[in-house]
C-alpha cells in the first residue's frame, strides 16, 4: 500500500462504489435497526454495481489493474496477469475538517508518528531483545509525495521508541518505498550474512510497481540497496504489483511470496531472496482492489492435531456488509494452490478502521504455541475519508493496539478471533467498579467518568427476564450532544458500533456515518464487551475475543461522558468497570 497525495487520492475510491455511495447519500442510517432493514437492497444494487464501480481506480492520476470476471471461490491456476484499466476520477472533498471545539487530537496509548503522514504497518520481527517493526511515513505530508519505512522497537509491543527512518524514499532509485516484508535471514540465503535483515518492499516510480531488495548489517537500524534491484518486474506496466509478504517454507526449503496484483494475490518462490519464479493465482472479483496478502497455519481451539492455512488481504467488503478491512479464508496449501474452505470471506475486525493487517509469532515460544497464537496490529484509519480527517502536526493517523489472535471453531465455522494483548494490563490504573445496575425502559443511567481520555471499559449486560430490553446502548465521548454508541441488540443478535452523531460525523461521507455490526450469541444470555477508548479511537471485542469492531471516533472538546440505556425493556449490567489507561507515548 502507499500513501501521500498523489497516491492517496489514488486510492481514496476503492472503498465504495460509487452507484452505492451516491444512494447513500440519501439513505442515511441512523441506526442498528435501520441497517438490517437496509442491507438487503444495498447489497443487491452492490451486484448490480460490480462491473462498473467494483474495480474502480484508486484516483486520478495512476492507472490500476483490471479485475478479471472469474468465480469467487478463488481460481489458483490462471498464470495470466491482470491487464491496465484507466481511473475515474475522485468524487471525495479532499479539505479536511477543522479542529475548532475538538479539543486535543493525539491519542495516547497508540502508536503515532511525531509529524507527517503514517500508515501500513510491517510485519515485525524480534531481535536481540527488542520487536522491530516498520510502518509507511511521509514526513512532507501533505506537500509532498510518497512513502519511507519508519522504524520503531519495543520490549512489550506497547510502549515503543523511535529510532527514525530506515528506509528512506526517492534516494535509492525506482521512487518511493512502499509495503513489504523483513526477514531474518538465519541461513544467509541470500548471501549478505546470517542474520542479515533482508527487506523485499515495493517501488514505485512514474506510476511503474517493481520489488527491490535491501539489506541491513546492524540489525534493521539501516539498510542498503542490494546492486540488482528491482528483483521482479510486472510484465504489464503501470498494473497493481505490490505489498510482498514473505515467509520460509521449511519443507519445501524455499521462500513463498505472496503479491497484491488488483483482484489476484499471486504466489511466487524463491531460494535466496532474489530470483522468483511464478506459480500461482488466487483471483476474486467480488472485493475490489486487494492489498497487503498474508498466509499462514494455526491450530483450531489450539489442538495440535488439527492445522489448517488462512490467507488474508486487505479488501473492500462492500458486497458482505462490510466497509474495507482484513479479510481472509480458511482452507488448505497444497504448495501451489490456496483453497478456501468457502468462497464467502471473514473479517478480522468488522468495524471501519482496521485496514493493511499484518500478523506474526513470537520465536521465544515453542513450535506448538507459534501454531496457537499470532499477533496482529492494522492501520486505524479508512480511505474513504482519510484525507477529511481533522489534523495538527501530525496527519490524524494511528495504528491499532496489538492484539492476541487464535483460530477457533465458532457456531461450525472456523474464525480468527481477537483480543488486546495481556501486555495492555501494564498501562491500567484506577479502577471503577460498579457490581450490578438495573436500567429500566427508556431510562438513560451516567456510568462513572473516567479521569483519562484513555480507558477500558468492560460490562456483561444481559435481559431482565420479567421485562427484557431489545437493545443495550453505550454512549461515548458524549457531552449531551456529540456521542458514539456502542452496544448489542438482543433482538438480531448483533453488537454494533455507531459514530452518526459524534463531533465530525455531519461533515464526513456516508460511509463514516455507517453503523458497524457484527452478529454473535450471548453466552448463557450475556454479553461481554470490552472497550479501549482513547482520544480519536474505539476498539470493542465481543465475547472475550470471538468478534471485533474498531473505529476512529471524535468527540467534542475532549468530552468523556458515558451513558447507558435500555431500549423497549429492561437490562442487567451484571458487572461494569471502567479503568483509566496510562499514556505510552513513544520516546522521540
Amino acid at each position: 500500500m502507499w500513501g501521500g497525495p498523489e497516491d492517496e487520492k489514488r486510492r481514496a475510491k476503492m472503498n465504495i462504489p460509487m452507484t452505492i455511495r451516491r444512494l447513500r447519500r440519501i439513505m442515511p442510517l441512523r441506526s442498528p435497526r435501520i441497517a438490517v432493514a437496509a442491507a438487503a437492497t444495498l447489497l443487491g444494487l452492490a451486484a448490480l454495481a460490480a462491473v462498473a464501480d467494483l474495480q474502480l481506480s484508486p484516483g486520478p492520476g495512476k492507472p490500476r489493474a483490471a479485475a478479471q470476471q472469474t468465480s469467487t471461490s478463488g481460481s489458483t491456476s490462471d498464470p495470466q496477469q491482470p491487464v491496465l484499466l484507466a481511473s475515474e476520477e475522485n468524487d471525495v472533498a479532499d479539505a479536511p475538517v477543522s479542529t475548532a471545539g475538538l479539543g486535543e487530537l493525539r491519542p495516547k496509548v497508540h502508536l503515532t508518528p511525531a509529524s507527517g503522514w503514517m500508515n501500513d504497518p510491517q510485519r515485525p520481527f524480534f531481535l536481540n531483545g527488542r520487536w522491530h517493526l516498520y510502518y509507511l511515513y511521509n514526513e512532507d505530508y501533505p506537500t509532498g509525495n510518497g512513502t519511507e519505512w519508519f522504524h520503531v522497537t519495543s520490549t512489550d509491543l506497547v510502549h515503543w521508541v523511535d529510532e527514525g527512518v530506515a528506509i528512506h524514499k526517492y534516494t535509492r532509485g525506482d521512487g518511493d518505498i512502499q509495503s513489504g516484508s523483513a526477514i531474518l535471514d538465519v541461513n544467509n540465503t541470500a548471501g549478505f550474512g546470517a542474520d542479515a535483515i533482508i527487506v523485499v518492499a515495493t517501488q514505485q516510480l512514474n506510476g511503474v510497481q517493481t520489488q527491490s531488495l535491501f539489506y541491513s548489517t546492524d540489525g534493521g537500524y539501516t539498510f542498503e540497496q542490494y546492486a540488482n534491484n528491482p528483483i521482479l518486474r510486472h510484465p504489464v506496466d503501470g498494473a497493481d504489483f505490490r505489498d510482498p509478504k514473505i515467509i520460509w517454507e521449511a519443507e519445501h526449503s524455499r521462500w513463498l511470496m505472496l503479491l497484491a496484483e488488483g483482484n489476484k494475490i499471486g504466489f511466487y518462490t524463491s531460494t535466496n531472496l532474489k530470483q522468483w519464479s511464478y506459480l500461482s493465482g488466487f483471483i476474486r472479483d467480488d472485493l475490489g482492489l486487494m492489498e497487503c496478502p498474508e498466509l499462514f497455519r494455526m491450530t483450531v481451539d489450539g489442538d495440535p492435531s488439527r492445522t489448517t492455512w488462512v490467507l488474508a488481504t486487505g479488501a473492500n467488503g462492500f458486497n458482505y456488509g462490510m466497509s474495507t478491512g482484513y479479510a481472509y479464508w480458511t482452507g488448505s496449501w497444497d504448495g501451489t494452490n490456496f483453497h478456501p474452505d468457502r468462497a464467502e470471506p471473514q473479517w478480522l475486525d468488522n468495524g471501519s478502521d482496521f485496514y493493511a493487517g499484518v500478523s506474526w509469532t513470537d520465536p521465544r515460544q515453542a513450535a506448538e504455541e507459534q501454531l496457537r497464537t499470532r499477533y496482529a496490529i492494522g492501520w486505524t484509519n479508512n480511505w474513504d475519508y482519510v484525507r477529511r480527517l481533522p489534523v495538527d502536526e501530525w496527519a490524524g493517523n494511528h495504528l491499532s493496539l496489538v492484539r492476541e489472535v487464535h483460530l477457533k471453531d465458532i457456531d461450525g465455522r472456523l474464525t480468527l478471533t481477537s483480543r488486546p494483548i495481556d501486555a495492555i494490563g501494564a498501562l491500567e490504573g484506577n479502577q471503577t467498579r460498579i457490581d450490578e445496575r438495573l436500567i429500566g425502559p427508556g431510562e438513560t443511567w451516567a456510568v462513572p467518568q473516567p479521569p483519562s481520555p484513555a480507558y477500558r471499559l468492560r460490562a456483561s449486560i444481559a435481559q431482565d427476564p420479567s421485562n427484557p430490553t431489545r437493545e443495550v446502548r453505550l454512549k461515548l465521548k458524549t457531552d449531551g450532544t456529540h456521542f458514539a454508541t456502542v452496544g448489542y441488540d438482543f433482538a438480531h443478535e448483533t453488537a454494533f458500533l455507531v459514530r452518526d452523531w459524534d463531533a465530525i460525523a455531519s461533515q464526513l461521507t456516508e460511509v463514516y456515518r455507517q453503523v458497524r455490526t457484527v452478529h454473535v450469541r450471548p453466552h448463557n444470555g450475556i454479553i461481554d464487551l470490552d472497550i479501549v477508548v482513547d482520544r480519536t479511537s474505539v476498539e470493542m471485542f465481543v465475547n472475550g475475543d470471538e468478534h471485533a469492531l474498531s473505529a476512529i471516533v471524535y468527540g467534542a472538546n475532549d468530552a468523556n461522558g458515558i451513558s447507558a440505556e435500555a431500549v423497549d425493556g429492561r437490562a442487567v449490567i451484571r458487572s461494569m468497570s471502567v479503568t483509566r489507561l496510562t499514556p505510552a507515548p513513544p520516546v522521540r
